[in-house]
């Protein structure tokens, strides 16, 4: 009974660290409905007539092939309303395909407007994002630096709402949450979504509204530079170097605000080759970071327990989807143990407990899908489809993403891979003509398909199981996995087309 025993330790402390992962969301959301009920509107005005109080910004625009959305994304950076002479916009360029000409050109029209900006590019990749944003840095002119990515379209009064709180002294980065200029273009994009929706609703503000650790997303926000060079600059170490950078910050005693009610609109990836490196680039990299701050965190003593808690669950949030891939896994097996072994009853009783996991990620986006899209019976009954459409295509990506996982535990390096953009507004059908898309399929595919078949043998056997007739305990689980590898197969395959 050795591999039975084993298949229970191991499957028990995958639910456990499930568990605990669904009791720090629900303190997340205890302290987002607070935050929410005593929120005021005495938010700093900024006098834009006051030059003394007007900073000198820098925008900073790290590119690198974007043929399909440089042209809109220079052209709304320009709209900024902001003063020129306190204004200076660094296009960090390391394409390496004709956009280079096209981007210099475009820059050149730009700069004869009398707006300042520059178009920078390096003869290497080194450090990637992180590389070109530390080369920026080291000549840019402003106070504040605010980051951009390709695809990110801030309304033309983003710098007024934001710099305002660098006001206060402590404050070292304020980060705006995500729109989405395609939600609705597919099941897929609706699932990004709604998980984004989630961090940006539930866990920013949950952590922020208590001095927790948040991080910086890489874009749509703004650091005061102090807090760059103090924090020790960025480093290209991990895939994340946001997320890095964001600890080491917030390790040194500054303050990050986040801002909830400023959206800055963005493309979500729409097909799933796209989403997967994505995908694979933030899990890997909170591995990474895990392993890089985790004894930072615990050690420092300027930290309370409560923080240093929810610091660690928050470095460990890609480590879920390996504990996710370990219960599925072993929920099989674990459905004829529980049907031959008769005496192990009281355990599976107490296995029982741990769907209350299931109810507090159903309670807590229950809040998030409503601040989104507002609350009454026919739209709790869309986020209930949601909530399980979300959830089984989540399961149907942890064998990717618990490959990316691992791999940032084990320390193994991987090169930054960008995610393609579309901008389809513009290209509209024409979208699977995109050059960046990456032809080739996953080598993961057939295990992926391998464990659609697993899962449905694990649908079939619970009809045969035990004296009663069946146990379809397990059913709806097994049936969502089977499901979300089956999405995850097929878009591969048909993305392809």
């Amino acid at each position: 009974m050795i591999f039975e025993w084993i298949c229970i330790v191991i499957y028990s402390i995958a639910l456990i660290l499930i568990m605990l992962y669904a009791f720090a969301q629900l303190n997340l959301l205890v302290n987002y409905l607070k935050a929410r009920k005593n929120q005021t509107d005495n938010d700093p005005v900024f006098d834009l007539t006051n030059t003394a109080e007007v900073p000198f910004v820098t925008i900073q625009l790290p590119v690198f092939n974007e043929a399909y959305v440089m042209e809109r994304l220079l052209d709304n950076i320009a709209l900024m309303d902001y003063p020129r002479h306190k204004l200076e916009i660094q296009v960090l360029d390391d394409s390496t395909d004709e956009t280079v000409k096209t981007t210099a050109a475009h820059v050149d029209k730009l700069a004869a407007t009398g707006l300042d900006i520059k178009h920078i590019t390096r003869t290497n990749r080194v450090g990637f994002k992180a590389g070109a944003l530390k080369e920026g840095l080291e000549i840019a002119k402003g106070e504040f630096i605010a980051i951009f990515d390709a695809d990110f379209l801030p309304e033309s009064d983003w710098l007024k709402k934001t710099v305002i709180y660098f006001k206060n002294p402590e404050i070292g980065v304020v980060q705006t949450r995500w729109g989405h200029l395609n939600r609705d273009f597919s099941i897929l994009t609706q699932v990004q979504a709604f998980a984004l929706d989630a961090h940006f609703t539930l866990e920013q503000v949950g952590r922020n509204s208590k001095g927790h650790f948040i991080n910086f997303n890489g874009t749509a926000g703004i650091w005061r530079k102090q807090t760059i060079i103090e924090a020790g600059n960025w480093e290209g170490d991990t895939l994340t170097e946001d997320l890095d950078l964001s600890y080491r910050a917030q390790l040194k005693g500054w303050k990050f605000k986040y801002l909830e009610d400023v959206t800055t609109p963005a493309e979500l990836p729409i097909v799933l080759s796209a989403a997967r490196s994505q995908q694979f680039r933030w899990n890997k990299g909170g591995a990474e970071n895990f392993r890089k701050m985790a004894k930072r965190v615990v050690s420092n003593k300027s930290l309370s327990f409560k923080s240093k808690v929810h610091g660690i669950l928050h470095l460990l949030n890609s480590t879920m989807f390996l504990n996710v891939l370990i219960v599925g896994v072993l929920s099989v097996p674990m459905l004829f143990i529980k049907n031959t072994y008769a005496h192990l009853a009281p355990y599976f009783y107490a296995m029982s407990f741990f769907v209350l996991s299931s109810i507090i990620f159903f309670i807590c986006y229950w809040f998030m899908y409503k601040n989104t899209y507002g609350g009454g019976f026919k739209n709790f009954i869309s986020y209930i489809g949601m909530f399980f459409t979300f959830f089984s295509i989540a399961m149907g990506f942890s064998l990717h993403n618990s490959i990316a996982v691992i791999e940032g535990h084990i320390g193994k390096r991987s090169e930054f891979v960008r995610t393609p953009k579309f901008n389809l507004a513009a290209v509209g059908k024409n979208w699977k003509s995109n050059k960046y898309l990456r032809k080739n399929l996953s080598k993961n595919l057939i295990i992926e398909f391998l464990l659609i078949l697993y899962f449905a043998f694990g649908i079939v056997a619970a009809f045969y199981v035990g004296d009663q007739g069946g146990d379809f305990g397990l059913l709806p689980f097994h049936l969502m996995l089977m499901i979300g590898f089956g999405f995850v197969f097929i878009r591969s395959l048909t993305d392809k087309q």
